[in-house]
């Protein structure tokens, strides 16, 4: 089992909550360990938001407590229709995500039995405060997250299964049930590297050079992550129109193979670029700049299907699908190549890429 950095920071922030707690004499501090572990959250920017919104929640239900048991009493109804008001104030000032130590909160108050129970009540708040604050504490200077790295890693991990699979499934070297396995296992990974760009797009600059760069490597990476999806998009298509793909000539086989594996080709290429290990990419013709390989291709598909399929029953639509898909997967690594090749023109003097060789 890997031992990930939220973890070791979950436990780091409830050994400073529990120290600060006792070093302070504070009653209870159990409710400080039990808001540190509310409190972790994967970026520094959420664990600032979070300290904000629960500051706000847990005022509401130490508020809401305290009105109560002066009004009611602590009955156990009566705790109860506390908690009911507190997270229906809560939602609706969409503080969701705090509802649970609200009521830590809420019910931590009610239950103190003592005749000093304001002071008391207090002193709960600020043990639960104290858990918060250490958690962002920790998140700020313990092992911050590199989300960038996690985030090209997984992409390029991603993308070269993808790429291997075109190019087995092109060679005909595929076994299907493997594929098909597999094919579910891509589709997560990609949604897995969706969660890991929104983590990384939250993460905030102090610099404005910084700020303008990272916008721009947002761009350059959600074209990456477009560009990933159409050669997933490829990988379908070639596997559910095998069988078409098959009975069309070995000349228009061989054209859409070419293509495939020029564009693959460049698809690696283009990721290597951006990290800075290759400085410019293949002048093969399937993807220079005058578009030659595409007119090859459209032409030879053209023409390929008006002579030998004339007069036959043919669903020239299946093929459709598939050249469409490789026309903009093309569109897409072009754009890509235009990114890249912008921004590295604006930052070539500065080690703006900081990816790791390992992932985080």
């Amino acid at each position: 089992m890997k031992l990930g950095a939220r973890i070791l920071k979950t436990g780091i922030a409830i050994v400073l909550a529990l120290f600060v707690s006792e070093l302070l004499e504070l009653p209870s501090p159990v409710f400080a360990a039990i808001a540190a572990v509310f409190a972790v959250q994967p970026t520094i920017y959420r664990s600032y938001l979070t300290v904000i919104e629960q500051i706000q929640a847990n005022l509401i239900g130490a508020f809401i407590a305290i009105s109560f048991v002066l009004l009611f009493g602590s009955h156990v109804v009566i705790v109860g229709l506390a908690a009911i008001i507190t997270i229906s104030i809560i939602i609706k000032l969409k503080l969701e995500n705090t509802i649970g130590l609200a009521l830590v909160t809420l019910i931590a108050i009610m239950e103190v039995q003592n005749e000093d129970f304001i002071q008391f009540s207090l002193i709960r708040f600020a043990t639960i405060m104290i858990g918060v604050f250490a958690s962002f504490l920790i998140n700020l200077v313990f092992l911050p997250p590199k989300y960038e790295t996690k985030l090209y890693h997984k992409l390029d991990s991603s993308t070269e299964e993808i790429l291997k699979w075109i190019r087995l499934s092109t060679r005909h070297a595929s076994e299907f049930h493997l594929l098909k396995k597999d094919l579910e296992r891509l589709k997560e990974n990609l949604i897995k590297v969706d969660q890991i760009y929104l983590l990384y797009k939250e993460e905030r600059n102090y610099f404005k050079a910084s700020t303008l760069a990272k916008n721009r490597k947002l761009v350059i990476y959600r074209q990456m992550m477009s560009t990933t999806h159409r050669s997933l998009e490829i990988l379908k298509r070639i596997t559910r129109f095998e069988n078409d793909i098959a009975h069309l000539p070995e000349e228009v086989q061989s054209v859409i193979n070419d293509q495939l594996n020029s564009l693959t080709t460049y698809h690696e290429q283009l990721l290597l670029k951006f990290i800075g290990k290759m400085q410019t990419v293949s002048t093969d013709p399937h993807y220079s700049n005058d578009y030659t390989g595409r007119k090859e291709l459209l032409e030879s598909f053209l023409s390929e299907v008006q002579v030998h399929y004339k007069d036959q029953d043919f669903e020239t639509f299946h093929l459709l699908h598939i050249f469409s898909a490789i026309f903009d997967y093309d569109e897409q690594l072009r754009h890509l190549e235009t990114l890249i090749t912008s921004f590295q023109s604006y930052h070539k003097d500065e080690n703006e890429i900081s990816i790791q060789e390992t992932e985080m």
